[in-house]
């Protein structure tokens, strides 16, 4: 008998917030590039880096330039990747280019390269973040870096780095070596801000435990710290005999006292203790 395959549907609710997503992230982003980063001449990478280089030594509009680069882009990476981006993506490629061109006449909120470089980062990195919560990009870039990933035998990565890297070291030609300093920063900041939306604020430890009291040890966890905690099979290296580990994720908060539970049980475990930047699950969040 052949078992019913199910499929989760989104439901007009979902589809709807993740549309909000995918507007909300784009204003941002938009609002950042104009008030922070087209000012300050600080191209960091992406096709808002290209408009703001085209901008300044050519005077072009910026938002032009974007839709000039994002809508051929998208056409592409569908015609060679597939209809994988979906409306979504498209919505972005062309209502952020709308939002510059609407907010372009804000005054800068500062003219100092450094506060734009890190604030203009932040924006951006937020924006992305929401946009990316709504299972969605703003494409540019990010196309070309796929299509480049898939007919080379470049990684995606390097070449997200390669495309933006080009453009940044265009900017510090055309500018100045400090203007693509500054572009750099940005684009770090930028980087890490959108892990920071993606996965949150939170942090938890995962703690792997070796020892010879392990049924101690997994009862204190169990009892004392009311956290759950998983058996793994492994094997001595030296040894070859069979010594379990004890795997335990913990808020970041009860950690010292996991430490100081494991200490008193057995001073002589072995703990390797690593960060969990997102935990999903019971007593955790939820998916």
């Amino acid at each position: 008998m052949k078992r019913k395959r199910t499929f989760h549907v989104n439901s007009g609710a979902e589809i709807a917030l993740e549309y909000v997503f995918v507007l909300i992230g784009s204003a941002i982003i938009a609002l950042a590039f104009n008030v922070f980063l087209l000012p300050n001449k600080i191209a960091s990478g992406g096709v808002s880096g290209i408009s703001t280089i085209l901008h300044s030594t050519l005077g072009w509009e910026p938002a032009y330039v974007q839709w000039a680069f994002n809508i051929p882009l998208f056409i592409a990476g569908v015609i060679f990747l597939g209809k994988q981006f979906g409306v979504k993506t498209l919505v972005g490629t062309i209502f952020l280019p709308a939002v510059v061109f609407l907010t372009n006449g804000v005054e800068p909120w500062t003219h100092n390269s450094l506060l734009a470089a890190l604030f203009g980062g932040i924006g951006v990195g937020l924006g992305l973040g929401i946009v990316f919560r709504g299972r969605a990009s703003t494409g540019g870039t990010d196309l070309a870096a796929q299509i480049i990933n898939k007919y080379t035998g470049f990684t995606l990565g390097t070449c997200v780095v390669l495309i933006d890297g080009l453009i940044v070291l265009t900017a510090a030609m055309v500018f100045d070596i400090e203007r693509g300093l500054y572009a750099l920063i940005a684009l770090y900041v930028t980087s890490k801000t959108i892990d920071l939306v993606q996965v949150g604020f939170g942090r938890s430890k995962m703690a792997m435990i070796i020892t010879n009291k392990q049924e101690e040890v997994r009862e204190g966890i169990l009892n004392k710290i009311d956290r759950g905690v998983t058996k793994l099979s492994a094997y001595g290296g030296f040894t070859d005999h069979e010594r379990p580990v004890l795997m335990c994720v913990v808020d970041q908060t009860e950690f010292t006292k996991l430490k100081q539970l494991v200490k008193t049980l057995d001073p002589s475990a072995f703990v390797v203790v690593m960060d969990a930047a997102e935990v999903l699950g019971e007593g955790f969040k939820r998916a």
